[in-house]
């Protein structure tokens, strides 16, 4: 009886346990795992996801510059794939043996019942030889996609460029972005991105047994459909940016052109570029790499990137500052005899000997002894410590956006140099100096640093008596063609509008007078007012640097010119910039046309030697300066406050 008993209670044991275990094993399946809801739910069910068109970019005449091309990613569910003829599989989409061993492992360790991408971006060609076989390959599907298409292969580091999105990027976005997706990298497509990406859409499609579609799940109550981005007006003119790219082939530098009225930025050219369309496509990695490795930086945006010191036209900005603070006027002689004496014995050169010069005439022959004299009563003579004066000389010269960022919408806007007080007073112990020991800062040289963008929304400054606005380069969005506040706002760089009178006048002559410095690149029939500089460089070759506006009445277009390690202003950089003048303005060049080729075939690159290298300065021409301006100075007593 005992044993009885014993046994049915082992038997109710072995009973209960083996409930216990099935229901467990049932809760896991479940609950706790969702492997095996995937796996059924893809045997029947897709989930689609409907990637939209990304927004369309154009210029400022809606032509275009970016627009969208389908392509596919072939997609995988590692669990459902069934063996098949894998060479086959490989030639159709163009990959080897060794690469499907590797893509395949890798969506296999993201998950064997998910879909991941298996490879990005087929062509329409190849999808088209593939989706015929398609069916033979369970476990395997497409997914649309689209990518940028350059048609002109323009304005590269302007437009930027898209990639896969990375880890980082996803977490930030809080959802939004998952593996796979695509995200503005540089340019205006990451200034934008929350504009031009749209919204994804969702399609739940019911599938049968052999991979094919049969219609969507519940008649499509539960899809959502995809928003396209909205598309961007920009700024530029697309046959000026084209025009400005080919007459910087072969030369490093850059082409910025704003219209005054606006802020609009109608030319953006950085030199070396390189085809867009390089960014886009399979090779895309490749690519970057290459250019990331080229010795010429073509993927460096040097408009808002590089800092030079701005030379001569410099000087424009000490004018219009030694007016405001009425220590010169237009109608203030000083008298140069080839050069400015400053400190025990230092002496700054000038291009020759000018005599009695005005405001004026040392604007239009770039008078170096003028501006001497001039930032020696700014600072030595305000009424004040040296100290204190440089303080309210360097607050006036930032009013015209210099030392700090301009806020153009693109990443990575570098500030520039301006000089404070405190590295002088650093650099010689002592906050006793004066204007002896910064004296470059008269011509533009020394310490600081200029962008060309800072230059050219100098030049809007003046051509506007006085204001800017914000230069950006999307000129309007969407289809109700938005414009954002802060690109209507006016920005006053705080000089009275009379004290630009003499100073536009000698920027006239700089071009339009035969003893300017830029008369090479008078323009028939356009007043085109300008200021030519060379800048020294410690590194080779001075750059080549002008800047003006055009017409001088009802100002259309401000533009700066730099071209590196070339020498004279008035020699590479006037002219470039007179044809852009024109070409904006006229909408044609009616230059010669040995005038024109000679700059487009020119090669100023380092290291490249020829004949059209170092050219004679054009028959009239003045240079606006040359090494002879270097700055020849003896060591500065700590205590010297200058002239």
């Amino acid at each position: 009886m005992n044993k009885f008993f014993a046994r049915r209670f082992v038997i109710q044991g072995i009973f209960i346990a083996t409930a216990i275990v099935l229901l467990t094993r049932i809760f896991y399946i479940q609950v706790v795992s969702d492997q095996y809801i995937l796996s059924a739910n893809n045997n029947v069910l897709r989930k689609i996801l409907i990637y939209p068109a990304r927004g369309i970019i154009l210029d400022r005449k809606e032509k275009i510059l970016v627009q969208n091309e389908p392509v596919y990613d072939l997609m995988v569910i590692p669990r459902e794939v069934k063996p098949f003829d894998t060479l086959l599989f490989c030639s159709l989409i163009g990959i080897d043996k060794a690469g499907f061993d590797k893509r395949f492992k890798k969506a296999n360790n993201y998950s064997p019942y998910k879909a991941s991408i298996f490879e990005k971006q087929l062509s329409a060609q190849t999808y088209a030889k593939f989706q015929e076989l398609l069916f033979e390959y369970p476990g395997f599907f497409v997914q649309n996609r689209t990518v940028r298409r350059y048609p002109d292969s323009t304005a590269a580091q302007f437009l930027g460029y898209i990639g896969e999105v990375s880890e980082k990027a996803i977490e930030k976005s809080e959802g939004f972005y998952r593996q796979g997706d695509y995200i503005g990298i540089s340019g205006v497509e990451k200034s934008y991105e929350d504009l031009l990406r749209g919204q994804r859409g969702v399609q739940n499609l019911m599938v049968d047994a052999l991979n094919r579609p049969k219609g969507h799940f519940a008649d499509g109550k539960y899809d959502t459909i995809a928003v396209s981005g909205e598309r961007l007006i920009s700024s530029l003119d697309k046959e000026l940016q084209k025009l400005g790219e080919r007459l910087m082939q072969n030369k490093i530098g850059s082409i910025v052109a704003i219209e005054p009225s606006t802020g609009e930025i109608l030319s953006f050219v950085s030199s070396p570029g390189y085809d867009p369309n390089m960014m886009v496509g399979r090779q895309r990695g490749n690519n970057y790499m290459k250019l990331l490795n080229e010795p010429s930086k073509p993927m460096f945006i040097r408009p808002i990137q590089a800092e030079y010191p701005p030379g001569s036209i410099f000087k424009v900005i000490n004018a219009l500052v030694a007016q405001q603070f009425g220590l010169i006027n237009e109608n203030t002689v000083f008298y140069c005899p080839g050069g400015y004496s400053y400190g025990r014995g230092a002496f700054m050169r000038c291009t020759h000997v000018h005599g009695s010069v005005d405001l004026e005439r040392s604007i239009q022959e770039s008078c170096n002894t003028f501006y001497g004299y001039t930032y020696n009563r700014m600072i030595d003579h305000a009424g004040m410590r040296p100290v204190n004066a440089y303080k309210k000389w360097r607050e006036a010269v930032a009013k015209f956006g210099i030392g700090d960022r301009l806020g153009i919408d693109l990443p990575n806007e570098r500030k520039g140099l301006l000089p404070t007080d405190e590295l002088y007073t650093k650099r010689w112990r002592s906050d006793k100096w004066g204007s002896s020991f910064n004296i470059s800062l008269s011509i533009g040289q020394g310490e600081l640093g200029i962008t060309p963008l800072q230059m050219a929304n100098v030049m809007a400054i003046v051509a506007n008596r006085g204001f800017y606005y914000k230069p950006h380069l999307v000129k309007a969005i969407g289809e109700k063609k938005v414009i954002k506040k802060e690109y209507t706002k006016r920005n006053s760089a705080g000089i009275t509008f009379l004290h630009f009178d003499p100073v536009i006048e000698g920027m006239s002559q700089v071009v339009n007078s035969p003893g300017g410095t830029a008369a090479y690149s008078l323009i028939p029939g356009i007043e085109m007012c300008g200021k030519t500089g060379t800048v020294q460089n410690p590194h080779g070759e001075d750059h080549s640097v002008f800047v003006a506006f055009a017409p001088r009445e009802n100002p259309k277009i401000a533009i700066a010119v730099v071209v590196e390690n070339a020498g004279f202003g008035s020699t590479w950089s006037a002219p470039i910039a007179s044809l852009m003048v024109e070409q904006y303005i006229k909408n044609s060049i009616s230059r010669p046309k040995i005038y024109v080729d000679r700059l487009l075939q020119a090669n100023l690159l380092p290291g490249y030697s020829s004949k059209a290298k170092k050219p004679k300065v054009p028959s009239g021409q003045k240079p606006d300066s040359s090494k002879k301006d270097t700055v020849r100075t003896k060591a500065a007593p700590k205590t010297s406050t200058g002239k």
